[in-house]
């Protein structure tokens, strides 16, 4: 096992993975008292090797490594690697380029929505992988001997994993159904805090125009707070408390003691000092139009007939999503249903297009028309999509 603990042993492992068309990467790390996510292991295999870099041995600098992450000629392989990538994002603020995700891979591969690396590895490599030391803590040291070793194994299955979803992908001429998805993963604000729609993750069920200024400014302020403070955001309050905070939105301590469960302490404290803060910029402040379409968006409502429409097209959704071998949230997700169902944006919307639009997207059209039908085949012991007109 080559176990990386210098920057001069760093250095020479990047020279050496100069020559290699791509590279399968993995890190462990910690994240349960922080914001931002304690790297403590980088994983790195190749054809030929594998090797575990240690980021918390004193004498390493990774720089050598955050610069490998950037040659264009080497594919950086990760499994589900969008955690990963932020890591190395926030280290060196850029994403890892070019990249290939093997979940994504599999996504349009047959193997299911978001298989796990080790039922991967159990389909194409036939191996059950040793879960024992899952639970590691990852930043203290030293580790074992069978810990580094477990931790190894989750870049040197991925090698063959990639060779056979990369020969699955170019047999079957599906490079481009992963190409908008690959993307999304290289796209730097996906890495970056954004605490002005951070409000947009909270469930609630008041839309009056002062609750949502309150929320979006109490949300980006508990954003803000974390991110200084690197600690999780619930820690500070939770999302219920914000929305109690909100519905009230107290101008002074006397109204913030009466909002339910609020913990004395916070409204005596610092914190009640910055809660009373965000609610009064926010109540002082023009309520913004685009603030209420956007709440608008995540509760709008189709007509009965639409509605309807919407239900059928999901089972068409799913039986070409299954006959293509190809998950369904990667053809169309819940919006572009309801998009072809009313007859809106069918000249953006993604399910009309390209390779969507092949394998769904013409169906989809076919049924608002009225020019097809879903039917079981008796002879062929199937249900199939009949379609009565020329494509």
């Amino acid at each position: 096992m080559m176990l990386i603990e210098t920057t001069s042993d760093l250095e020479n492992l990047c020279r050496t993975l100069e020559n290699e068309p791509f590279v399968t990467i993995d890190s462990e790390f910690v994240r349960e008292k922080t914001y931002f996510a304690k790297l403590c292991l980088i994983q790195v295999a190749w054809p030929d090797g594998a090797a575990i870099i240690d980021p918390l041995a004193p004498d390493i600098d990774l720089s050598a490594f955050l610069d490998m992450l950037q040659r264009p000629e080497i594919l950086k392989v990760f499994h589900s690697g969008r955690q990963d990538i932020e890591i190395f994002y926030n280290l060196s603020g850029k994403v890892p380029s070019p990249i290939f995700d093997t979940q994504i891979a599999a996504m349009v591969c047959g193997f299911g929505n978001s298989i796990s690396y080790g039922n991967l590895v159990q389909a194409i490599c036939k191996v059950e992988l040793d879960k024992s030391s899952r639970l590691t803590d990852w930043s203290k040291r030293p580790l074992e001997k069978h810990q580094l070793e477990y931790a190894l194994k989750d870049v040197t299955y991925l090698v063959d994993c990639y060779k056979y979803l990369d020969n699955y992908l170019q047999e079957h001429k599906r490079q481009r159904w992963i190409k908008e998805e690959l993307e999304n993963l290289s796209d730097e604000s996906v890495y970056k805090p954004d605490p002005d729609n951070a409000w947009l993750k909270i469930r609630h069920s008041i839309h009056s125009p002062q609750f949502l200024c309150v929320l979006k400014e109490l949300a980006a302020w508990r954003e803000l707070r974390a991110i200084k403070h690197n600690i999780p955001k619930h820690t500070i309050l939770k999302d219920d408390m914000l929305v109690n905070i909100a519905s009230i939105a107290p101008l002074n301590e006397h109204e913030l003691a009466k909002v339910r469960n609020i913990p004395a302490d916070v409204v005596k404290g610092k914190l009640g000092k910055e809660i009373l803060e965000a609610v009064n910029r926010a109540v002082n402040m023009p309520f913004s139009n685009e603030l209420k379409k956007l709440d608008k968006a995540r509760q709008v409502q189709i007509p009965p007939s639409a509605a309807a429409l919407v239900e059928v097209l999901k089972l068409l959704l799913k039986i070409k999503s299954e006959q293509n071998l190809v998950v369904s949230s990667l053809v169309a997700d819940e919006q572009n249903l309801r998009d072809i169902a009313c007859g809106n944006n069918d000249k953006t919307n993604p399910a009309l297009l390209s390779w969507r639009y092949d394998i769904f997207g013409k169906y989809a059209l076919a049924f608002r028309k009225g020019q097809a039908v879903i039917k079981y085949d008796t002879s062929l012991k199937d249900i199939v999509i009949d379609t009565f007109y020329e494509n």
